[in-house]
């Protein structure tokens, strides 16, 4: 009689502790896509975007009037400066560029507003032959849930996937649902929210491999994290519940 109760309280402490190698191990069919095409997508600008937009010119001195001079005489770090340097997106989606006026940046990524920007500047006299690099600089991606440091990430790069960006917030804790991980996007006004199964590979090939600036990456609880919440907490509260257990299984078994 013991034994049967000692081995029940063992199974049931297994079922509230143990997650399977299927449901823990990332991309178990990824060998399958070995030479794969990567296909990179880029961002269009989005409202509360900020850009930093670099206007040279054949004539250096000619292309002046078409960039933000900042005064940091009062110190700052980068960011905050290139911020300052920067043109922020309103809702409209247009920014005020200097001589130029209001500009719409609608249905564009950062590369085709530099050609459409480079080509104003030419065809409207303003610059001979100039150079026009654009770019975003308060890109970032919000992780949250079951990740070792969740929070908001800034980057600097024009693509970062998103193993990158779970690799940012220190990867998934051993609790964390691999086979469902949400990512929430908002596209030209409209909220768009998939899941991803990490444990597959299939999602490489989907728009949700690259993440875009302001994404956010949620990660659920797996199902022994659930079913052990507000029961067991950890490996330490476990053994104690055992223990209590089996002492008064032994008291009432005399």
């Amino acid at each position: 009689m013991l034994k049967r109760y000692i081995l029940i309280v063992f199974c049931v402490g297994m079922c509230f502790s143990c997650a399977s190698k299927k449901e823990i191990l990332y991309l178990q069919d990824v060998d399958a896509r070995v030479n794969d095409e990567i296909k990179y997508t880029n961002a269009k600008i989005q409202p509360n975007d900020v850009l930093r937009i670099d206007v040279s010119a054949l004539i250096p001195e000619s292309a002046r009037p078409y960039n933000k001079v900042v005064n940091n005489s009062g110190g700052g770090n980068s960011i905050q400066l290139m911020q300052l340097q920067g043109y922020l997106v309103s809702e409209d989606l247009t920014i005020n560029f200097p001589v130029l006026g209001r500009l719409s940046v609608e249905e564009k990524t950062t590369q085709e507003f530099a050609l459409y920007l480079r080509k104003l500047l030419e065809e409207g006299g303003h610059l001979k032959q100039p150079s026009v690099d654009v770019r975003l600089i308060n890109a970032k991606v919000t992780v949250l849930g079951e990740v070792n440091q969740p929070g908001t990430y800034n980057f600097t790069e024009q693509n970062i996937t998103l193993l990158q960006a779970i690799g940012y917030a220190g990867d998934l804790t051993i609790n964390g649902q691999r086979e469902d991980i949400i990512v929430m996007r908002d596209e030209e006004g409209i909220r768009q929210i998939t899941h991803i199964d990490l444990t597959t590979s299939d999602w490489l090939d989907s728009p949700y491999n690259f993440i875009k600036p302001n994404d956010v990456i949620v990660v659920n609880p797996n199902n022994p994290k659930v079913k052990s919440a507000g029961f067991v907490g950890n490996v330490g509260t476990l053994i104690s519940v055992v223990s209590i257990l089996f002492s008064t299984i032994v008291l009432i078994t005399r």
